[in-house]
């Protein structure tokens, strides 16, 4: 609460005079030292209390107390909202650090292919164990760069240096699945005039990643889309169409890369790569304004003084505790797929909108929305937001149990899927570590997952309905319908339908609660 104290006598007397019922009017009073009636919401009192401290004045100049008290939370905040708003480049950004540096992958050449499946080895924001990956990066610094896409491709995506939406390939994407070759258009340039055989695309930065999903086969098995990606998946500049140089593909199945961006003050020096290397139009100047006020600047060097790097480092401490709260406990009921908080079943797209626009940009943009999704995940498309019936893939996550308690390692939950779940292709339920959100690691036990179409020995119930089970050991006779979860340590999941029905959009089938046992 604020306090207002030692106001001049005039003033308050203006204020005694002004009141009219409940309401404050401006009154006929010429403060001392004025020649005009001024209005008391114009003035600030010689001494206001706020939650950070005592503000001091004399006649409005601010003493030098109040001064350094009102510039430290001003540099604070601009710290956390950095944090909060840059999340999404930083992240990718790690992605990209983590292909070039980790997986030793160049860009506009190689693409790495999760040959067997992600395991719990490969440390990436809430990664599947359902589909193949084929994940490359592309550098639009020397022109446009062309992506052949197999027939067969399940959804995929490119993502700008910003995690925007670029444009979607394969099943969402304008080749509706039958394959064909995309031309990725760069800061400055233009289709040429032969491109009628591709499906363009421009995108505002440089560094952009290319992430494609192929299914398993009827089997449950990789190897369809493990060939079909090695024999057809391409990347090449489109000034090398002609002949163009092979790619080279890597398995990044049970690789140990961090692929997560840092919740220290090495947050910042990540945002700063990507501030230096892309143009600066690739953000709004108010981002890039906030941006410089904490020291980096496009062209010039970030170096904090040590005042100021411990600023930042407990700046990045508050905004990491606000992505957790926004992730774990958001306010906005939108935030929760079914009404009252049932079953504590959350969405990644409040509202509905990939671009976290309210009300279709009149509300501006959810940022409360947009971390939540970004701290969480990645792989920004619409066809994860919007209701595409038979097209795509739906998403829903939950960290607690029934009783609205997180969910814990160290004892024995159940959670049953209804008969007849709406996915034309498959669902599946993974369960993550909430620390860093990638899989849940546990020596026994290295895809912490249930899929009915690779996992087809689990136990059926009367009803048609599966239930599955988590915790330290598996219950006597139902192992098949078991995840291991790890004692000392949370756990999240997330309930995935592939190629989701129309039952799922208008809530007709529902999921229940997960259960303490």
């Amino acid at each position: 609460m604020t306090r207002f104290k030692h106001l001049p006598s005039t003033v308050l007397s203006a204020l005694f005079l002004a009141c009219s019922g409940s309401a404050l009017q401006a009154a006929d009073v010429v403060p001392k030292g004025y020649n005009t009636p001024i209005p008391v919401d114009v003035l600030t009192p010689d001494s206001v209390t706020t939650r950070i401290g005592t503000f001091n004045y004399f006649d409005g100049f601010p003493d030098d107390e109040t001064m350094r008290k009102a510039r430290l939370q001003v540099d604070l905040g601009r710290g956390v909202q950095t944090f909060l708003n840059f999340m999404p480049a930083a992240s990718l950004e790690m992605l990209h650090v983590g292909h070039r540096d980790g997986y030793g992958l160049q860009t506009n050449r190689d693409i790495g292919v999760f040959e067997d499946l992600m395991s719990s080895d490969s440390l990436w924001l809430t990664g599947n164990t359902d589909t193949v990956y084929a994940s490359a990066f592309i550098d639009l610094s020397d022109g446009p760069m062309v992506v052949e896409v197999p027939a067969g491709t399940g959804p995929g995506t490119v993502n700008d240096a910003f995690f925007r939406f670029v444009i979607d390939m394969g099943g969402p994407g304008p080749d509706k699945g039958r394959g064909g070759k995309y031309l990725i258009l760069g800061p400055g340039q233009s289709a040429p005039a032969d491109a009628d055989d591709y499906y363009v695309a421009n995108t505002p930065s440089l560094i952009n990643w290319v992430i494609l999903r192929g299914f398993l086969d009827a089997e449950g098995s990789t190897e369809t889309a493990k060939n079909a990606f090695q024999n057809d998946l391409k990347i090449y500049p489109y000034a090398q169409r002609m002949n163009p140089a092979p790619n080279t593909f890597k398995n990044l199945t049970g690789l140990n890369v961090n692929t997560i961006h840092a919740n220290d003050f090495k947050f910042y020096e990540e945002l700063d790569d990507v501030i230096q290397r892309e143009p600066s139009e690739v953000f709004s100047p108010e981002l890039l304004g906030m941006a410089s006020a904490i020291g980096i600047q496009k062209g010039k060097p970030f170096a904090p003084s040590p005042a100021q790097k411990a600023l930042l480092t407990e700046a990045v401490a508050i905004g990491n505790a606000t992505a957790r709260s926004i992730l774990f406990a958001p306010q906005d009921p939108k935030a929760y797929i079914y009404p009252d908080k049932a079953g504590y079943w959350q969405t990644g797209f409040p509202g509905g909108s990939h671009e976290y626009l309210v009300n279709g940009g009149n509300g501006g943009r959810d940022m409360d929305g947009r971390t939540l999704f970004f701290y969480l995940a990645t792989v920004n498309t619409p066809a994860m937001a919007l209701e595409l019936p038979g097209v795509g893939s739906q998403y829903a996550f939950v960290s607690r149990d029934s009783s609205g308690a997180y969910l814990d390692g160290g004892n024995s939950y159940k959670l049953t899927i209804p008969a007849n779940p709406p996915a034309e292709r498959f669902w599946s339920f993974v369960v993550y570590d909430p620390q860093t959100r990638s899989m849940l690691q546990s020596e026994a036990m290295p895809y912490p997952s249930k899929n009915n179409k690779r996992n087809t020995d689990m136990v059926e119930n009367a009803d048609g309905s599966v239930t599955l089970y988590f915790g330290p050991e598996a219950p006597d006779g139902l192992e098949t319908n078991w995840v291991k979860t790890v004692p000392g340590k949370g756990w999240f999941g997330i309930f995935r339908l592939y190629g989701p029905g129309q039952e799922w959009f208008d809530r007709t089938w529902t999921l229940g609660a997960i259960e303490q046992i």
